[in-house]
C-alpha cells in the first residue's frame, strides 16, 4: 500500500521501476535458469497508472508472454466482501480495465477468466471455489462467439491462491515483514482445502484439466 502511495503523491521514478523490474526478472533468470512464463505483481501493483506502462515494455522485452489481468467476473455480487476490501478490489478492477490495451499493445496475454478476490482467505471453500467457476464459465461463454473455432473451444481460467503457512515475525512476508495476512490461519486453511479430495474428484468430474503458465 506504501508503493501506491508514493504513486499518487508523484514520488516514484518509473526509470527506476523499471530498473527494478529487469533486476528481477535477471535474478530470476540467475536463480533458474531461464526466465519466468509469468510475471504479475504483489497486489496488483502492475496494472496501475504509469506502472503497467514499464511493466509492459519490460515483459516485451525479455519475451514473457503471460500477466495476471485481475478482472473477475461476478466479483459485485459478493456481498460477503467487506466493504473497505471491496472498495481495493473495485479500484484493482478499474486499474485492470484501463490496462488491458496496454498490455494487448505489447503482446502480452491473460488467461480468459480471473478468479480469488471472491474465494480468498476464510472465503475460501470447495463450493466457493465451484460457484464462482461455473459464474464466471457461464459469462464467458455467453460472450464468446456462436460459431467458436477449435482452438477457442478450452477455456483458461486463472484461480489467485495464496496456500501457505502463518508467518511468523520478522520472517515472511514481502517488503517489512509479513502483514496481517500472511501471519493468519487464512493460508493454512487455503493449503487445506486446495489439497481436499473433493476438489480433486470435481476437476476430473468437470473435464478440469490443472496446468501452469509454462503448459500454456
Amino acid at each position: 500500500m506504501g508503493f501506491r502511495t508514493a504513486l499518487s503523491k508523484g514520488l516514484l521514478n518509473m526509470s527506476e521501476v523499471k530498473q527494478e523490474l529487469k533486476a528481477q526478472v535477471e535474478l530470476f533468470h540467475e536463480l533458474t535458469g531461464h526466465l519466468p512464463p509469468h510475471m504479475d505483481g504483489h497486489q496488483h501493483v502492475h496494472v496501475l497508472p504509469e506502472v503497467r506502462h514499464v511493466f509492459a515494455e519490460v515483459l516485451e522485452e525479455y519475451g514473457i508472454k503471460y500477466t495476471r489481468v485481475p478482472i473477475e467476473p461476478g466479483l459485485h455480487n459478493c456481498d460477503w466482501i467487506s466493504p473497505s476490501l471491496m472498495d481495493f478490489y473495485l479500484g484493482v478492477e478499474e486499474d485492470s480495465f484501463n490496462t488491458v490495451d496496454v498490455f494487448t499493445r505489447h503482446g502480452i496475454r491473460w488467461p480468459d477468466i480471473y478468479i480469488g478476490l471472491s474465494t480468498m482467505g476464510k472465503n475460501m471453500s470447495v463450493s466457493n471455489i465451484w460457484s464462482a467457476i461455473d459464474s464466471a464459465i457461464a459469462e464467458f461463454t455467453s460472450k464468446a462467439p456462436a460459431h467458436p473455432t477449435p482452438q477457442s473451444t478450452a477455456v483458461t481460467i486463472e484461480l489467485m491462491v495464496h496456500p501457505g503457512y502463518p508467518s511468523v515475525p520478522p520472517v515472511g512476508g514481502c517488503g517489512e515483514g509479513p502483514d496481517d495476512f500472511s501471519q493468519s490461519w487464512e493460508r493454512l486453511h487455503e493449503l487445506q482445502t486446495l489439497i481436499k479430495p473433493e476438489l480433486q474428484s470435481h476437476y476430473k468430474t468437470r473435464n478440469v484439466q490443472l496446468c501452469s503458465f509454462k503448459d500454456l
